[in-house]
């Protein structure tokens, strides 16, 4: 088995969790952007600590970091920023494993991202499962007890907006953080993944912090004052993270994203036995025609 594909189901589990915990946050503690900055604000120094250590226990030095990184780094850092705050945000809209299916459309949009950023390549049978899923994503759209309502009533709604939203934002930073990785030119896998995502984080915590100190005062304040939750989301994402950039460093951000979606059983689980939560026939089937359009993708690619 390559070494991609454990470490990109380890990824998803830990973000299961972190999202879980950014679930509990969001539902009064923290806003949505709070709860985001969150996950930054307590990653940021661990990782950064994590690759001091690694370098020095390997013996490597830390990679250079050229100019063309900051383009990819940045791009990325706001996306995943503005993806996330989707995903929060859909929580109060709808139950956690459909918010979590939402947003693992970025599986089918990465692809597509890879083609416009990076230039990597689709075949003809790859497309066509991407075209199962957006059948998916409508049955997804349809809001709880929607049954005879017009086609611009079941996809124009929040709920089904920010989802998509979402997996436009973490389908773009996914291809970029995978063009920052590769830019660095000297490293092993985890050293790049490490250093590219403490400057991603650093940026990121810097970018988030200030706007939340502008447009919500105090909120900064509060992340804090809930240490017990939010550092979890920290250590979570911390790991999640780490997954993801070292598997986006070896193969491509759309095989990667497809590979992930084992996510999707993980949400359920924790829909069902943590939050309680009902899943309706609709939603049911909505997952299944996306996880058949996913695993069709990865069987072409």
């Amino acid at each position: 088995m390559e070494l991609w594909i454990p470490v990109t189901l380890a990824a998803a589990f830990a973000q299961t969790l972190r999202f879980m915990l950014q679930k509990v946050l969001a539902a009064g503690r923290l806003s949505a952007a709070g709860a985001t900055f969150a996950r930054f604000v307590w990653s940021m120094p661990l990782v950064w600590l994590l690759a001091l250590a690694y370098a020095r226990g390997t013996g490597a030095a830390l990679p250079a970091i050229p100019a063309g990184f900051w383009p990819y780094a940045v791009a990325g850092g706001i996306s995943q920023i503005l993806a996330t705050i989707c995903v929060v945000a859909l929580f109060k809209h709808r139950n956690f494993a459909v918010g979590i299916t939402f947003k693992k459309t970025e599986v089918l949009l990465s692809v597509l991202a890879g083609i416009v950023i990076l230039g990597e390549g689709i075949s003809l049978a790859s497309l066509a499962a991407i075209l199962v899923g957006l059948v998916g994503v409508l049955l997804l759209s349809d809001p709880p007890g929607g049954g005879a309502g017009t086609w611009l009533r079941r996809i124009a709604n929040p709920a089904a907006g920010l989802g998509l939203a979402s997996g436009v934002f973490f389908g773009i930073s996914g291809v970029s953080y995978r063009g920052a990785s590769l830019s660095l030119e000297s490293g092993d896998v985890l050293l790049r993944a490490l250093v590219t995502l403490g400057c991603v984080t650093a940026f990121q915590t810097l970018a988030l912090g200030g706007w939340l100190g502008w447009r919500q005062p105090g909120e900064v304040g509060r992340v804090f004052r809930n240490w017990r939750v939010s550092g979890l989301v920290g250590l979570t994402s911390m790991a999640g993270s780490i997954g993801w950039f070292t598997a986006y460093t070896l193969q491509s951000a759309g095989i990667v994203n497809a590979v992930g979606q084992v996510e999707l059983i993980f949400s359920l689980l924790a829909s069902w036995l943590f939050f309680r939560e009902r899943i309706t026939g609709r939603e049911l089937a909505g997952i299944a025609v996306l996880v058949v359009s996913i695993l069709a993708l990865i069987a072409t690619s």
